[in-house]
């Protein structure tokens, strides 16, 4: 993977991410009545829940590992595909549409300690996991790309070529090694952030 080639496919990540967080914005502040006025989602009772849980890092641990891995594997086997390339695009416009919605509904509901309260839900977690998650999407298209894209015969060796799947496979061993670190830090170091942000609403 060139550096060019990261730096083009983190710009088009960037894009969808922003297009997504743009969309759930503007479907929160259209449908505020059902978002926030009879939406329960961050509602004082899911609040003084997380604010009364004392979540245990060893009974989180086992469940954020398999979420997170599970959509690596699953984004991975689609980038070997034919769908690769939509399946991620719709992935990462997802995420971005779930990241809209949830800071939408917090900044109208709790305006600047709903920021914190953001801030404080990703950190230091997402210090480990956007690098790891931009890292893999790039990889996941350069896959593609080398799998799919049309080529001359020359260029095409690259596909059928061990050395490449021995360095896509490393690579993506130590993608799913940063992902792993990250999910320790979810669930052992940002439930006490979490919770010591909680104090003020």
């Amino acid at each position: 993977m060139g550096r060019q080639t990261f730096f083009r496919n983190g710009y088009h990540m960037v894009y969808l991410f922003l297009i997504g967080l743009f969309i759930g914005i503007l479907i929160v502040n259209l449908g505020h009545e059902t978002w926030i006025g009879n939406g329960s989602l961050l509602g004082t009772d899911m609040i003084n829940r997380l604010k009364n849980s004392r979540p245990v890092g060893e009974g989180l641990i086992g469940y954020i590992v398999r979420h997170r891995l599970l959509a690596v594997c699953l984004l991975s086997l689609s980038a070997t595909t034919l769908i690769g390339m939509p399946v991620l695009c719709l992935y990462i416009c997802y995420t971005g549409l779930a990241a809209g919605c949830l800071l939408s509904v917090a900044v109208i509901r709790y305006g600047i300690r709903g920021l914190l309260f953001m801030a404080a839900a990703l950190f230091p977690q997402a210090l480990l996991l956007v690098p790891a998650y931009i890292v893999f999407f790039s990889w996941a298209v350069d896959l593609n790309s080398t799998l799919y894209a049309s080529r001359t015969q020359f260029e095409g060796y690259e596909r059928y070529s061990r050395q490449f799947y021995v360095k896509k496979s490393v690579q993506i061993i130590g993608i799913v090694i940063v992902v792993i670190m990250g999910c320790l830090l979810e669930s052992y170091v940002n439930p006490g952030i979490l919770h010591f942000i909680l104090k003020i609403f």
